[in-house]
């Protein structure tokens, strides 16, 4: 059983993609985006549980989230989790639901948005290379155990350096695209 495996490769780096545009979209530009609240935890029922498993989460206007609180009692808690989360909301209360509305962004807290985002795509890169490097010792196991030549090897090398270079591009374009949104540009 060869250990260098090209689609497992392939996949776990489209997972680093995959990761890097969720967390990308929990960043907060000028419009409301219920991904916003997706890091929001909540304490109800001695535990805490994620936002969207206590109440629904919709934007209604773009400069508008609506979180509709499923029981009653726990519209505080709620209010509490939303106001703590360090995302600068401050949720007015309708007795069975909350408004948020989205204010506009400092300059100051757009670049600060603009270098997390280029933290998190860096921890993208990161991961995509842990990938290339898994790879590319499984195919020296490979041919030690005489699984293929060197030729070969050569081969597979230049085909996850590909695969790579792909992937790095597309965290990059991601991003770009973040940043350019935030900034307004």
């Amino acid at each position: 059983m060869p250990a260098y495996d090209k689609a497992d490769l392939e996949r776990r780096m489209a997972g680093a993609v995959e990761a890097l545009k969720h967390d990308l979209g929990g960043l907060r530009t000028g419009r409301a985006s219920t991904a916003l609240l997706d890091p929001v935890t909540v304490e109800v029922y001695g535990s805490h549980m994620p936002l969207n498993q206590v109440a629904t989460v919709s934007a209604p206007e773009p400069r508008m989230l609506s979180v509709q609180v499923w029981d009653k009692s726990n519209v505080g808690p709620v209010e509490k989790a939303i106001r703590s989360a360090g995302l600068g909301l401050n949720p007015i209360n309708d007795g069975q639901s909350l408004r948020l509305p989205i204010p506009d962004l400092t300059e100051e807290r757009r670049k600060e948005l603009a270098k997390i985002a280029g933290q998190y795509s860096e921890k993208a890169k990161i991961a995509v290379r842990n990938v290339r490097r898994d790879g590319m010792d499984s195919l020296k196991v490979d041919e030690k155990k005489g699984v293929f030549g060197e030729d070969e090897r050569k081969r597979h090398e230049n085909d996850i350096q590909k695969l790579t270079d792909k992937t790095i591009a597309d965290i990059d374009a991601a991003a770009q695209a973040k940043e350019k949104e935030i900034l307004g540009r």
